[in-house]
């Protein structure tokens, strides 16, 4: 595969293409946005969900000034399309990451779609959500075989080293 220029130039362009045209696509995101607010875990394309991404976790941090501040209230207003979703923004979603400051979303890969553009698929979701979680729990692998060895090699080198410095 030949590198062309092509590749290298950007020609002022910043965000993906998606939809018809500039205010198809802020809609689009809008919508997205609003789906995402109002059941906390949304499935879409993967180019999809990786730029709604960025315009969530900027929600929550103009969420976290409260409802009392101006800008977040534009903000609130602007990206969500159904209003009955703002309360919800201001009292479940902003106290729940008041302690956290990034990361509020979680986007895991799904198997890309089965019909005829077999689009690449992902699920977007903002943490702590109450469904059951993408990935499955790790196991608490303390009881393996491996481990017992390291721990009981840990706990003789530790009485050894406190053999040597006592004497």
């Amino acid at each position: 595969m030949r590198l062309t220029a092509r590749v290298l130039i950007s020609h002022g362009r910043v965000a993906r293409r998606m939809g018809l045209g500039p205010e198809s696509r802020i809609n689009m995101l809008r919508n997205i946005l609003t789906g995402l607010v109002r059941h906390e875990r949304i499935e879409t394309t993967r180019a999809r969900a990786d730029e709604v991404r960025f315009y969530a976790e900027k929600l929550i941090d103009y969420a976290k000034k409260g409802d009392t501040n101006k800008k977040s209230m534009e903000m609130a207003d602007f990206w969500l399309t159904e209003k009955d979703l703002i309360p919800k923004l201001f009292k479940v979603l902003a106290p729940r990451f008041e302690h956290q400051s990034h990361g509020y979303t979680l986007m895991a890969r799904l198997p890309n779609r089965e019909n005829l553009d077999r689009a690449a698929m992902a699920v977007l979701e903002y943490k702590g959500n109450p469904f059951p979680p993408l990935y499955p729990v790790k196991r608490n692998s303390e009881l393996n075989l491996v481990n017992q060895l390291l721990k009981g090699y840990r706990e003789e080198r530790a009485q050894l080293s406190t053999k040597i410095t006592d004497s």
